[in-house]
């Protein structure tokens, strides 16, 4: 087997560490699996925490996605294996081997693989986040469009198949993490930013 293989357990066990559980707990706050939404994500530690808890839980999650493809791709790892430690890295952070397989909801994370794969197409889906954010003032609304339109984005721009059948299958992983968001979305229930 080739040794490169094993980039795809070290992207799944970098993914597991929780920046959201871990920061709450080196600042004194509440595990974030227990208030506000109970996602250990940045959106739901901005509530508990404050503004500097969840910078450093978003930075945490997206470099736990970035760091695992740019080393495969320093390694010389190919597209298909560039896809595959992508999705392990994301797929960590929303099953945590080390947090009972609770994890967030992986919008930062996905958006750390992006741009390890694409800078062209991380600057589409950030642009699209906040330009969804700044018009509705509402996360989760911004994170589903912006993950919507990214596969469509690589395909544009021609990143490798695999790696937009990832992609793919990342945004459907991301929609089905967000359903309480969209029944919320639904009926017209789900805070802005910053309102709690």
């Amino acid at each position: 087997m080739d040794p490169l293989y094993l980039l795809i357990p070290f992207a799944y066990l970098l993914g597991s560490i929780s920046a959201a559980i871990i920061i709450c707990k080196l600042m004194g706050l509440p595990d974030p699996r227990t208030l506000g939404s109970n996602n250990p994500g940045a959106t739901n530690v901005l509530r508990i925490g404050g503004k500097k808890a969840a910078a450093l839980t978003l930075l945490g999650d997206f470099l736990k996605g970035l760091i695992p493809v740019l080393v495969a791709q320093l390694l010389g790892a190919d597209s298909e294996l560039l896809a595959a430690v992508g999705f392990a890295a994301f797929l960590g952070h929303l099953y945590p081997l080390f947090f009972g397989f609770r994890g967030g909801k992986g919008v930062a994370t996905a958006f750390g693989v992006i741009l390890a794969l694409s800078w062209m197409v991380a600057l589409v889906a950030i642009g699209i986040w906040l330009l969804i954010a700044k018009v509705f003032k509402i996360s989760s609304l911004a994170a589903l469009i912006a993950a919507t339109m990214t596969p469509a984005a690589g395909w544009y721009l021609g990143m490798a198949e695999s790696q937009i059948y990832m992609l793919v299958v990342l945004t459907l992983m991301l929609i089905w993490r967000h359903r309480s968001n969209i029944q919320k979305l639904m009926r017209g229930s789900e805070g802005q930013i910053g309102s709690d």
